[in-house]
């Protein structure tokens, strides 16, 4: 006993419940979470929020959004500047910025990136004494055996040349990747439509260099021209996005080889970049790590930004060379509380605010401000309280025969149930008050939307006192009966009538929100089951259109109406074009409004385009319409360089860590309580002797 307490009394430099291994302490290492494993980090297939927190530090696109400005500003990334169009007529004449639609028949944009910017190390580059592939081509020496890529022992790089966006772009044509865009971007990139026709034809994709494409070419080493058959302002934004970002053939031709999609060794798996940081740990069961890339050079922290940003300390990294961490630590955490737990303790570096810490971390003033508690002040966290540039809905699959379509009993069953899911009570119940009832698809802070009684949705609301004022359900129950299910009996049967409402698992805490759902649909008298499955087969069901009612969201790409308009756009439908039409959802005049209004600047004659849009859809109600989200983050105090940007997705680079002050910190808030082990070792101690003691009196008794 003596040598077990004196054990316990031993101390570090580490708090004795640290996680984390003793070699990490000190490293710039940020920890943060995942809940769900990217099921695409290929740039050409991906398009969900948690494959871009990994995949947009580690490819480059052409441009991004700078870190500091506001409003949000576009800044070159790997090109030498940001690219703008030159517009040409019928004949080849160039013209003005400002010449007409119509007249406008080609669209160039002539871009050069930088020359220097190297890939990351990687086994795909790796060459032999005779300048020869290694591991792949024709003289490839595979190891044997091999199960990952830890087992490729050489690596080697190149630089990036304008040839490796081209060959990106055209990757998006291969019907292989699925590619979320390609529907639309064929649209507009002259030739990609028909060269996914001819891939989609051949018995094998080709050699990807091999093939031409007339909407993308090189000019040179590093300077690439993009070519689009009509005017949209909205490109230079994509240009910003990973699908857009250079993908090496020899990454797709190292992949390919007999032996790797067996051992998840894919872009999907293992992407290869020229980023910042490179994905080293994939291990969905655990976590996910990025290490810095060693070969990252070309970028140094923002030396401008908005007005406040220098007083608020944002500035005071200007010029150093990125990116400012070692490592980025995704661990897995399935629940809120076990995260938010961890984060008290100071073990995660940012957090949002749990449901159920939420009265502990803030609090409304009497100003009607939220502020920090004084528990969380004294911790001296940071708060940032944004409105999301994001929806979140219920949708409705517009290609199932009970809830689908235009006729006007599906569109009165549409509208009854999105006046009767009470989305300011859900607002209020799961999200503490976070988040503004949506109205439409277009969130706060983007073009198009309208606050007050303007921008209301008048199936569901009606303007009372100067505020939206959700209908009472008996209008919902008249929506329902018109529909020919009144008191919720499906006329086929006479029992209530039975929805289908497909979600992604998120946990055991979801289910209180599942169970919410269900009452929100009793209250018409229809009976609501609950599908649930992981993320990536919720996505294989949306992609086959086998869901009936299901939940979802969109965040926003780029700052414009159009972005989230097409997701109602009849041609970007899930189903038959690959896109993100979720809802499947198709209106001849909505599709019709949508091809004006996307190229229009914005401005009065735009807005009233949207303007009819909005009506459309809200009649038709491809979508129980949802919330705005606000989001409430915290960051520690050693946490640096930390300032919302609801566009940008690669901000990780930014990021700086004191870990001495995180260090000294965590063994605060961490400092074993040592006084019931003292207690309980007195205890043993006492009893033992007492019990010693008890024993050698029988014993002299029997000597006796």
């Amino acid at each position: 006993m003596p040598l077990l307490l004196l054990s316990l009394t031993g101390c570090g430099e580490r708090a004795l419940n640290d996680p984390y291994p003793a070699a990490d302490a000190g490293r710039a290492i940020l920890y943060t979470t995942f809940q769900e494993r990217p099921k695409h980090l290929d740039p050409t297939s991906s398009y969900s929020e948690n494959e871009a927190a990994i995949i947009a530090q580690i490819y480059e696109p052409l441009v991004q959004y700078h870190f500091l400005k506001r409003p949000y500003a576009l800044a070159p990334l790997t090109a030498t500047a940001v690219p703008a169009p030159q517009y040409f007529d019928a004949a080849g004449k160039r013209l003005p910025d400002d010449a007409p639609d119509e007249q406008v028949k080609r669209v160039v944009y002539r871009i050069s990136i930088q020359p220097g910017i190297q890939f990351q190390p990687h086994p795909a580059f790796a060459r032999g004494a005779d300048q020869a592939y290694r591991y792949h081509g024709p003289a490839a020496r595979l190891p044997t055996p091999f199960k990952t890529l830890a087992d490729f022992p050489q690596t080697g790089t190149r630089e990036l040349e304008a040839a490796d966006y081209v060959y990106q772009i055209k990757r998006l044509a291969d019907p292989r990747l699925h590619s979320p865009i390609v529907s639309f971007m064929g649209r507009y990139i002259k030739g990609l439509t028909a060269l996914q026709t001819a891939l989609e034809k051949a018995p094998t994709v080709p050699d990807l260099r091999e093939l031409q494409l007339d909407g993308a070419r090189v000019i040179d080493r590093y300077t690439l021209e993009i070519e689009l058959t009509e005017k949209y302002p909205q490109f230079v934004y994509w240009l910003a996005m990973p699908f857009f970002a250079p993908v090496p053939w020899e990454a797709d031709q190292f992949y390919a080889q007999p032996g790797m999609a067996e051992r998840n060794l894919s872009l999907d798996w293992h992407p290869v970049g020229t980023g910042p940081f490179m994905l080293t740990e994939n291990n969905p069961n655990r976590r996910m790590v990025l290490s810095r890339n060693p070969n990252f050079k070309h970028e140094t922290y923002p030396d401008e930004g908005a007005p406040d940003d220098a007083e608020a300390g944002l500035l005071a990294d200007a010029g150093q060379s990125l990116p400012l961490l070692d490592a980025v630590h995704f661990q897995l955490e399935k629940e809120d509380i076990p995260e938010w737990s961890k984060f008290l303790q100071g073990y995660f570096d940012a957090s949002p605010i749990a449901p159920d810490g939420f009265d502990q971390a803030v609090r409304i003033a009497p100003d009607g401000s939220v502020e920090l508690t004084p528990e969380m002040q004294a911790r001296e966290l940071r708060l940032a309280v944004t409105t999301q540039t994001s929806t979140s809905y219920i949708g409705f699959n517009m290609l199932d025969p009970v809830v689908g379509g235009a006729s006007e009993r599906a569109r009165k069953l549409r509208q009854a149930l999105s006046i009767a899911v009470d989305v300011e009570e859900m607002i209020s119940i799961f999200s503490n008050g976070r988040g503004v009832p949506a109205q439409g698809p277009i969130p706060p802070g983007i073009f198009g939307f309208e606050d007050g009684e303007a921008g209301i949705n008048p199936v569901v609301y009606d303007w009372q006192q100067g505020r939206a004022v959700r209908k009472p359900l008996a209008a919902a129950q008249a929506m329902l009966a018109e529909a020919g299910y009144a008191g919720g009996k499906d006329p086929a049967t006479g029992e209530a009538l039975t929805l289908n409402f497909d979600a992604a698992a998120a946990g055991p805490d979801a289910k209180p929100l599942f169970n919410w759902y269900r009452k929100q649909f009793a209250k018409l008298g229809l009976r609501l089951v609950i599908r649930l499955t992981d993320y990536n087969r919720f996505q294989d069901k949306m992609q086959h259109g086998s869901a009936q009612i299901y939940a979802w969201g969109w965040n926003a790409d780029y700052p414009d109406p159009e972005n989230f308009l097409f997701l109602l756009y009849g041609p970007n439908g899930k189903v038959t074009h690959q896109g993100e039409n979720a809802s499947n959802y198709s209106n001849p005049e909505f599709d019709r409004l949508f091809v004006a209004m996307r190229g229009m600047p914005s401005g009065p004659a735009r807005q009233a385009l949207v303007n009819q849009m909005l009506a459309i859809v809200r009649n038709d109600a491809p979508w129980l319409w949802g919330t705005h989200p606000q989001a409430y983050a915290l960051a520690h105090q050693w946490v640096k360089n930390v300032k919302p940007n609801l566009m940008a997705r690669n901000t990780l680079k930014y990021r700086r860590i004191d870990a001495a002050r995180r260090a000294a910190l965590r063994r605060e808030w961490n400092a074993p309580v040592w006084w019931p082990v003292w207690t309980l070792g007195a205890a043993l101690l006492i009893t033992g002797w007492l019990a010693r003691r008890s024993w050698r009196k029988r014993q002299q008794a029997r000597l006796a």
